[in-house]
Formats: C-alpha cells, structure tokens, sequence
C-alpha cells in the first residue's frame, strides 16, 4: 500500500496570503518527500479565494528537481481546457519528471471555473470524456491531426512543414501515455464503473462516508467486468483526514481547539455540499437531516485521530470494512495553522503507522 498525499489545497483567507498560502503548499510537498511519502497530487481552481493553485502542473514543476516521488494532478478539470493544450503540456511534464506523472482527470467541480472557461450548462462527463479520447488520439497518431468533437475541434493539416519540423505533437515520456485515475465522490458512482472499463485507476474522495466509498469499487469491479478487464485492488487509492499525535488526548484536544484547520475544512466542505444537495456522501444514515450534518459531525465521522496505537487500529478496521488492502492511502491536506502539529501528525503516519499498515496488509494478502 503506497502513501500518498492530495492537497485541494484549501486554505483560510483570514490567516494567510496567497504567496505565504503557495509557500506552505510547497514546503508540505517537500517534507512528506523527506518522509518518504509515494505521491502528491495537486487540485487545480482559476476562480477561488482559498484554493490558489491555479495550473497544477505549473506548482509541481516547481518541485521536479527537489523530490523523489510521484507527481500527480488532482485533478486537471478536463472541461476547461482544450485537449491539443492538455496532450502538449502534459507530455512536457512527463519528459522533465521522467515518468513520474501521474495523471488526475476530472469533470470539474467548481462553477464560476465552468463559467470562466464557457462550460457552464454543458455536460460535463460527456466533456471529459471526449477531451481524454482526443487526447490518446492525438498521442497516438502522427500529423496532420483531423479530429471534430462535439465540444472541440483539433486539426493541424494545412500548416505542417514536415521538412523544417512544424507539426508534431509531443508524446509523453511514458508510453503509450501516463497512468490515469479519476476522482470519485459520490455513491455508485458512474464514473467509477467507466473508470474500470477503462482501465484507469480511481481515488475515493476523503469527504465521503466509508459505506460510501465501497460502492466505489463495486461499480469500478463492474466496469472491469463489462468489458472483461481483471479486477486489481492496486487501482484504487483511498483518502482520508487523519490526524495523529502522541496521545489520544493531544489529538482530541486540537481537534476541540475552535477554528483548528480541520474544522475550518468541513465547515467549507458541508456548506459548498448543502449549497447543491450533495450531501449524501456525508450522512451516516439515509434518515440525517441537512441540518443534521455539523462541523462536528463530520470530524467524529470522518477523520481518523488519535495516538498513533490508535489510528493504526482504526485503519486495520477501515481496510477491512473496505474488503482488504488497496492501492494507496491518500492523506488530505489541511492548512499548517500549527505547523508542528501538522507535521508531527506526517511523521508518526509516515514512520509509525505505515509500517505496521503494510505489514497488516501483506498479512492478510498471504492469507488469502
């Protein structure tokens, strides 16, 4: 089981900047690599106050030279861009990573993005999915380029000029192209299921109830099935809030604490949640109520804390609620508006907890 690391990031206006908030999204990044972290993922958002990466790809750029693990997008919104744009610039990034590229593809969740980039309206599965296949074609084919879609139009004919080499599309370091995987929050997902007749990988999102997240792999072992892929648990990263500290009591006293990081982030997360009835990914019974769903709520139900004896035996009963091991374990970022607890949290993950995860898991892999 790799651990990984996906960063919205989500960020309180009222206490940082915006540079200080992109310097502490870097220096995370840089220390989970010292920790020995598999992967990080970066969110992309044009129109936000609190979530200021704007060109996923651009931020970790910044990081090729200076770590060691996977680099991923988490995700590029696929409607708001044309796919001649994301074929290029992800073939880039590939080359200068040398294949540590992971590539995170989505409908986009944000609406004054859709609206920045004329998606608003439009059917956003449908843009997602011809954009990928546009895509792959173009990675796979040489000039001239001929595709029509219904949302976008890729072609370079008349203009090649083979002789002085004006025409070719980059291609990706990895071949036929980088590792997909598709974000996925709500309950039976359809994008799940594409995604396994697909042949992507899918991370389940960390807000979402853990009855939740296993319908995920039921519709993905589906979309296996549909088409004949075998089935791989490797495929499927998980995300969760976890926060650990050297007690129980240290845990649940920062997470007491008012206006801790945590708190800020579910407050956001179930008012966007209630703002377009999306909150059934959070409720634990099919019976709560709107207004049933609190702060407080979300953090008993929803973030794994405690000492690192402790969390390590919640995650031994998650793994197996889920049905076994996965692929990954993916920690959610929250904002260091207490850096040394954060981090303290990082370490006892990385170097106590992960350890004896895996060993669990190796475990009860042989015994089956």
């Amino acid at each position: 089981m790799d651990l990984g690391l996906f960063m919205q990031p989500l960020h309180d206006p009222k206490r940082f900047t915006k540079t200080q908030m992109l310097d502490q999204d870097r220096e995370v990044a840089l220390y989970i690599d010292s920790l020995g972290f598999d992967e990080f993922f970066v969110g992309e958002h044009h129109s936000s106050d609190f979530q200021p990466i704007t060109s996923p790809m651009v931020f970790l750029a910044s990081l090729i030279h200076d770590t060691k693990m996977k680099l991923g997008t988490g995700v590029i919104n696929m409607p708001c861009h044309h796919p001649g744009q994301v074929a290029s610039e992800v073939a880039l990034f590939d080359h200068m990573s040398k294949g540590r590229f992971v590539m995170g593809i989505g409908p986009g969740g944000t609406p004054t993005d859709a609206e920045l980039f004329g998606a608003r309206g439009k059917n956003h599965n449908e843009m997602l999915a011809e954009s990928i296949d546009m895509v792959h074609k173009i990675w796979s084919s040489e000039p001239p380029y001929h595709h029509e879609g219904k949302y976008w139009n890729f072609k370079i004919d008349e203009s090649i000029n083979m002789d002085i080499g004006y025409g070719p599309i980059l291609k990706p370091y990895q071949q036929p192209y980088p590792p997909i995987f598709s974000s996925i929050l709500s309950p039976n997902s359809s994008s799940a299921f594409v995604a396994g007749q697909r042949g992507w990988s899918i991370m389940s999102a960390n807000f979402a109830q853990s009855a939740c997240i296993k319908t995920h792999w039921d519709q993905y072992m589906l979309g296996c099935e549909n088409v004949g892929r075998p089935v791989d648990r490797k495929y499927w990263r998980i995300a969760r809030d976890i926060l650990i500290a050297d007690t129980d009591a240290a845990a649940a006293d920062y997470l007491a604490e008012p206006g801790n990081s945590y708190q800020y982030y579910y407050k956001f997360v179930s008012d966007a949640l209630k703002s377009f009835n999306g909150t059934a990914v959070l409720k634990t019974s099919k019976d709560m109520t709107d207004d049933q769903i609190t702060v407080q709520h979300c953090l008993d139900t929803m973030v794994i804390s405690g000492s690192p004896k402790t969390v390590l035996d919640k995650l031994i009963n998650f793994v197996d609620l889920m049905g076994g091991p996965f692929g990954a374990l993916t920690l959610c970022f929250k904002e260091w508006e207490k850096p040394q607890v954060h981090k303290r949290s990082m370490q006892l993950l990385a170097e106590d907890v992960m350890p004896k995860l895996r060993s669990y898991c190796l475990q009860t892999a042989a015994a089956e």
